[in-house]
């Protein structure tokens, strides 16, 4: 039995939604590169396409984008619930609970059926950012700001944290950095999606699955540590000396490389031009400066590339959003990548259930209580 630690390049199932290919630095959204998207789209457009396989003419978008805003209120007894938790908690913590706890609510949680279910994703979609904008309100003290259903998704969630309408680069930026983060094919967070919908859970069970999947550092959790390693540097004359300590003390440094691209992560080229506009918009190149010094020297000394958390820290920095909220924002936008997965698993299932192989100790005789002797630690 042939095994490769993490599932290394193990193609697991077939899918029709995301393309990478890593030597050619190409991701694809159902056939479309990602260069045809950005700039083009709206995220409405990406998610209708993730879904339903193909992009939304005029009228469907319209209708899409209308029955995305009659799903932007949360049920009375979550908001309860989110005004209920610390307001020191870990909003992964929350956002997994509360989309948990969303299941409750929804007539169509039980059914087993695929208009019920992209009732249920359609939901998901609306309420999600609410859920985040929300909470990002509450743990600084202040009162959630309602939706306007006018809005489209990133601008209202931008408003809903800030009582701001965003202006246009802001809010073209924030619904490109949407469309980026939307789908990467059998990531951590999509796998555990699919291997629960695979035993035929519920859709909120199986997204709460990939929520708590992304929470870990190793994959969502990556663009908090990197702007909390920006903010530390604090000024780009002190890259060069902050990156040899912390390689010296052989630390990782979070953003850079990726398990797919082997030339760089394509997602990374955009949201640098993202974080340089900003900057720039700003008056304030800061940030941009210390990224892109630190990724010069980190391809000189270990021959790396940033991957999609590194400019989308400082890109959400300037975009006023709050440090800890940045791998929720990663789950909203992934919510729809995940949704069309488990859409598709659901469509021709098969139970996932790979194989172990056995490392242990064979043919074992009970000895009785009695005559135990301590075993040495291994």
């Amino acid at each position: 039995m042939s095994v490769k630690g993490g599932l290394e390049d193990v193609v697991a199932l077939q899918s029709k939604i995301c393309f990478i290919d890593g030597q050619k630095r190409q991701l694809v959204y159902r056939g479309y590169d990602i260069g045809e998207l950005i700039g083009k789209a709206t995220f409405e457009e990406v998610v209708y396409l993730l879904w339903y396989g193909h992009l939304p003419p005029a009228d469907a978008l319209q209708h899409f984008k209308e029955q995305l805003a009659d799903e932007s209120t949360l049920p009375d007894q979550l908001v309860s619930l989110l005004r209920s938790c610390p307001q020191d908690a870990e909003p992964m913590a929350v956002l997994r609970t509360a989309v948990s706890a969303l299941g409750l609510f929804d007539p169509d949680v039980g059914a087993r059926d695929l208009a019920a279910m992209q009732r249920v994703a359609l939901r998901l979609m609306a309420k999600t950012p609410i859920i985040v904008a929300y909470w990002g309100r509450l743990r600084q003290g202040k009162e959630p700001i309602p939706p306007k259903p006018w809005l489209g998704l990133a601008a209202n969630f931008l408003y809903m944290l800030s009582g701001r309408e965003p202006d246009p680069l802001e809010e073209e930026i924030f619904d490109a950095a949407l469309i980026l983060h939307a789908d990467h094919e059998l990531n951590a967070s999509t796998f555990a999606a699919r291997v629960a919908m695979s035993t035929l859970t519920d859709m909120y069970s199986a997204v709460t699955a990939a929520i708590g999947t992304l929470k870990g550092p190793l994959h969502g959790g990556a663009n908090e540590q990197v702007m909390r390693m920006l903010l530390a540097i604090g000024d780009v004359a002190n890259v060069d000396a902050w990156l040899q300590a912390a390689l010296a003390r052989k630390e990782r440094i979070m953003g850079f490389g990726h398990r797919v691209y082997r030339t760089g992560d394509p997602r990374a080229d955009y949201l640098r031009e993202f974080s340089r506009r900003l900057g720039e918009r700003r008056g304030d190149m800061r940030w941009f400066n210390i990224s892109r010094r630190l990724e010069e020297r980190m391809l000189e000394e270990k021959g790396l590339y940033p991957n999609v958390d590194f400019y989308s820290a400082s890109t959400y920095y300037m975009l006023g959003i709050p440090v800890e909220l940045y791998t929720p924002i990663f789950a909203v936008s992934r919510m729809s990548g995940w949704t069309a997965h488990l859409l598709e698993q659901f469509s021709d299932n098969r139970l996932i259930r790979p194989r172990a192989e056995y490392v242990g100790p064979l043919g074992l005789t009970f000895v009785p209580l009695a005559e135990r002797v301590v075993q040495p630690a291994s």
